[in-house]
């Protein structure tokens, strides 16, 4: 199974995960979008020096969006996680474009996103408030 992991970059969920289907012996192969804030904000660099903050997040944008997309087109499931300290819009953007394509995705995030993601949640196959659960899910979802 090819599992993308998008979303907040500020904790080590995806670690946890990864670490957890690896205990449980899952064949399981994960990508990720750029997880490097300052890497993945100079993403367009390469194509000039931009006079404004717009145009260089803009050109950026679309270069990470080469990978992104492909990731997940080519995912089997993906994992999005809310975190409560940042808005995460590009990845209520990335469980929309799961949506657009019919890829199923589980939703990861505390109780007090509840209200908030109604619409996102409610297009995911599962919300999942911890790491584990998501493993747990991952695991029946190879071996039901």
């Amino acid at each position: 199974m090819k599992v993308y992991l998008s979303g907040e970059i500020h904790t080590d969920w995806r670690v946890q995960i990864i670490k957890g289907c690896d205990a449980k012996n899952l064949n399981v192969t994960f990508i990720s979008a750029n997880t490097d804030h300052e890497a993945s904000d100079a993403a367009g660099d390469c194509l000039g020096e931009e006079s404004t903050a717009f145009w260089r997040d803009h050109k950026s944008a679309k270069v990470n969006a080469i990978r992104i997309h492909h990731a997940i087109k080519t995912c089997d499931l993906a994992v999005i996680r809310f975190g409560d300290k940042y808005k995460q819009w590009n990845a209520a953007f990335d469980a929309g474009f799961c949506a657009a394509l019919n890829k199923p995705y589980i939703t990861l995030h505390d109780e007090s996103l509840t209200h908030p993601l109604k619409e996102v949640d409610a297009s995911a196959q599962a919300w999942a408030i911890s790491p584990e659960q998501v493993v747990e899910i991952i695991a029946y979802s190879i071996n039901p």
